[in-house]
């Protein structure tokens, strides 16, 4: 057998494994993280890794929810829109994952539908059980293959005990009964601290692993998150009562940043713990990068101030910061890079809508205008992106934020009175933006999900920009997600007003990226695509930076 035969039936014979993590007590305590940095410290132990999630939605994808409800969708390399999670596994594992890694129960359906029609189940009856848990097995077994993974980490949306979930923790079960040695399952429950009381409860986690029980799954590790750290005594109790040894509790308490998890984890030891439950070779966890990361972001004295402009913060009486995660995360990373920590303000754009001062955005060094759809907060948007342009703070548009500084430049600076996007205004006399022409066949016919413009594109940019200057290369791949782009007819017009579009598909045919010639300003740049989506904690995005780089030089000015 020849070198490339052996290492295919290596391949063949090395046996996967898989770790499922669930959620008791409530949900949004921390699984996703809690998974994204098993993932970390499996991968610091030398194995290769991939992770899933599943959403127990009857939605396809995660494109259609409202980001009020739903928090950010995080777009895919391949094109799928998916769940914020995805997001964190990238950014902590720091790879880019497939659409083969998340599902959800809508698309599981489907599927199973799909097969049924095509008779691919022989004729035979199509039952929820077990050919739905089957269909769930398979994706998971595909997208460890597809990885080549030592340990594939799957992580299940919402809690146990609720209705939705039943069919994927059937899954686990089914897995787990099948290889033993080979399938885990980590139970991330919460532990309450009642002001009333003054003492850490655990009677809730309690709940929730015989809740996990009665599925027929056993939680082979507890990861307690709570406000404080678990004492000796809690972690006894726990063990008792959930039967799993005390040393199988590992302590979650609040952290000051979510980049201090895997090492906290650590300190628990719980790559040694989970190295035992699913038979792994006992290896060191090699954190050094990661926790040079951490430390070089909590020695940053300096401070910037940003400013973000969106409409999709108010969740009733709470403001709701998931909705731009990865902007967030990528200006931490750029500013951290740079030795310094970034002050975010979330500004609301629908309270300019309609006449509200905007002379407080002078004390920002940066602005920031994120994705969005829609009409509303608009008109407050433009409000912003003209104020930022005309005192020449430092601007970053991002996707819809591109498109409005196109529209504002076209009002404002060239005269083009009426000038709009057709999103908001479909009879303007200068519809500077437009919807693409095979988008308005879909749109004709219903089909709206899935169906923008999706996933990576490349993206040729022009010599003495500050986009090609950022980015240090003349061709690059972003990841998009939109409807609109800049109008063919109006490009040139636009130029010759001054405005300079530095970034091209390689056929010329769309606008990525518009800016203002450093002369004119500062930094004023707008992207088609969503560069936050390719930003990591150990590899920070090039725009993000050159931005906090203007920023910074703004601050230093004033």
């Amino acid at each position: 057998m020849g070198r490339a035969g052996k290492r295919a039936a290596t391949v063949a014979s090395r046996t996967r494994k898989y770790l499922f993590v669930v959620g008791g007590v409530m949900s949004g305590v921390g699984k996703g993280i809690a998974t994204s940095s098993l993932g970390t410290i499996l991968k610091a132990r030398g194995h290769k890794v991939t992770a899933l999630k599943i959403d127990p939605y009857i939605n396809v994808d995660a494109g259609t929810m409202n980001p009020t409800e739903h928090g950010e969708v995080f777009v895919l390399e391949d094109g799928l829109e998916t769940d914020q999670d995805m997001g964190n596994y990238e950014r902590f594992l720091n790879e880019t994952l497939p659409s083969a890694n998340y599902m959800t129960t809508g698309s599981v359906y489907l599927s199973v539908i799909e097969k049924e029609r095509n008779l691919e189940y022989g004729g035979r009856n199509v039952e929820v059980v077990p050919d739905i848990p089957l269909e769930v097995i398979g994706r998971i077994e595909r997208a460890a293959e597809a990885a080549d993974a030592d340990v594939t980490l799957v992580e299940i949306g919402g809690t146990v005990g609720e209705y939705q979930n039943i069919l994927f923790l059937e899954a686990a079960r089914m897995m787990k009964q099948r290889a033993p040695e080979d399938v885990g399952t980590v139970l991330v429950s919460y532990l309450p601290v009642p002001g009333s009381i003054g003492e850490m409860k655990t009677k809730p986690t309690q709940y929730a692993a015989r809740t996990l029980n009665s599925a027929g799954v056993f939680a082979d590790l507890i990861i307690a998150r709570a406000p404080t750290p678990l004492d000796q005594k809690r972690k006894e109790k726990i063990s008792r009562f959930c039967n799993v040894p005390s040393e199988h509790v590992i302590s979650a308490p609040d952290v000051e940043s979510i980049y201090d998890v895997p090492l906290n984890f650590e300190k628990e030891r719980l790559g040694d713990t989970v190295s035992a439950i699913l038979s792994l070779h006992r290896r060191e966890t090699r954190l050094g990068e990661w926790a040079a990361f951490v430390r070089r972001s909590k020695r940053v004295k300096k401070r910037l101030s940003i400013g973000l402009a969106g409409k999709y913060f108010k969740s009733g009486e709470f403001v709701l910061s998931d909705v731009y995660l990865s902007v967030l995360e990528a200006l931490k990373f750029s500013a951290y890079e740079l030795g310094y920590a970034v002050d975010i303000d979330y500004l609301d754009t629908r309270a300019y809508d309609k006449g509200g001062s905007l002379q407080k955005l002078k004390k920002y060094d940066g602005i920031v205008i994120p994705g969005g759809f829609g009409k509303e907060g608009i008109e407050g948007k433009l409000r912003v992106v003209s104020f930022a342009r005309r005192h020449r703070i430092p601007y970053l548009g991002l996707c819809y934020g591109m498109q409005l500084a196109v529209v504002e430049y076209a009002r404002n600076v060239m005269g083009l009175k009426g000038a709009a996007t057709v999103e908001v205004d479909a009879k303007a006399p200068h519809p500077v933006i437009d919807i693409l022409p095979e988008q308005k066949h879909l749109l004709a016919d219903g089909r709206y999900g899935g169906t923008m413009r999706l996933g990576a594109y490349p993206c040729v940019l022009k010599k003495g920009t500050l986009a090609r200057e950022a980015y240090g290369r003349a061709r690059i791949t972003e990841r998009h997600r939109h409807r609109y782009e800049v109008h063919p007819d109006y490009v040139p017009r636009l130029e010759e007003g001054g405005l300079v579009f530095s970034g091209t598909s390689p056929d010329r045919r769309l606008m990525e990226i518009v800016e203002l010639p450093r002369h004119v300003h500062p930094f004023f740049v707008g992207v088609q695509f969503h560069p936050e989506f390719l930003a990591r904690p150990l590899a920070p995005h090039p725009l993000f930076t050159a931005f906090v780089k203007a920023a910074v030089n703004r601050r230093r000015r004033t």
